[in-house]
């Protein structure tokens, strides 16, 4: 990945309200939907990683309102894992493991990161991804469609390599069933869904 997620970075895309991607209160909404669903469909929700924890809104929001949940953050910029406390890791290379292989957690939040990644990194990295998964991933990647049609450039970082969606459902399907707006769930984990709740 480029070394360019530096604190002039991390303020344009986060801290400016003129420029930030999303806010604060946006990213607290979206916290609430996808673990509301994770609890709708009856899955525990007792361990939570997030990879490219950024600015930490995801954590903020685990520690005002799932306390009890143990919540690990992982990030590749040197400056973000220092200035907001992530463990620095590089998700092509790595995955956390147990004594007993692999270590799992109920729920791993992917947001923003794999468009900066080639297409053999971000291979790598939905492969790590699964391995850590013990039950739903939520992941945000923005495709080549989306820089075209949906995003801001003044808002998004849009230097990034622009896959089709095609691409990451073939990779993320050998894993994890689809079940939409970005929540993926893992093939083993034992959720039953309705018919229409999950992409067949």
């Amino acid at each position: 990945m480029p070394d360019t997620f530096d604190a002039k970075y991390y303020e344009r895309y986060y801290g400016s309200a003129g420029t930030r991607v999303h806010s604060g209160d946006e990213i607290a909404k979206l916290c609430t939907a996808v673990v509301s669903f994770i609890e709708w469909w009856q899955h525990p929700l007792e361990t939570v990683i997030d990879v490219g924890a950024g600015v930490g809104l995801w954590r903020d929001w685990f520690k005002k309102n799932r306390p009890k949940v143990a919540y690990r953050s992982t990030e590749y910029s040197a400056h973000a894992a220092k200035q907001y406390g992530h463990e620095q890791r590089d998700i092509t290379k790595w995955h956390p493991t147990a004594r007993s292989g692999a270590q799992e957690f109920d729920l791993v939040v992917c947001q923003g990161v794999l468009p900066y990644l080639d297409d053999d990194g971000c291979a790598k990295a939905i492969d790590n991804l699964a391995a850590m998964t013990g039950g739903f991933l939520y992941l945000e990647s923005i495709t080549k469609r989306d820089i075209k049609d949906v995003c801001d450039g003044e808002r998004t970082d849009v230097k990034v390599n622009g896959r089709t969606g095609k691409w990451y459902r073939t990779r993320l399907e050998k894993h994890f069933t689809e079940v939409g707006c970005g929540i993926w769930c893992k093939k083993d984990a034992g959720v039953l869904f309705y018919e229409l709740e999950a992409r067949s």
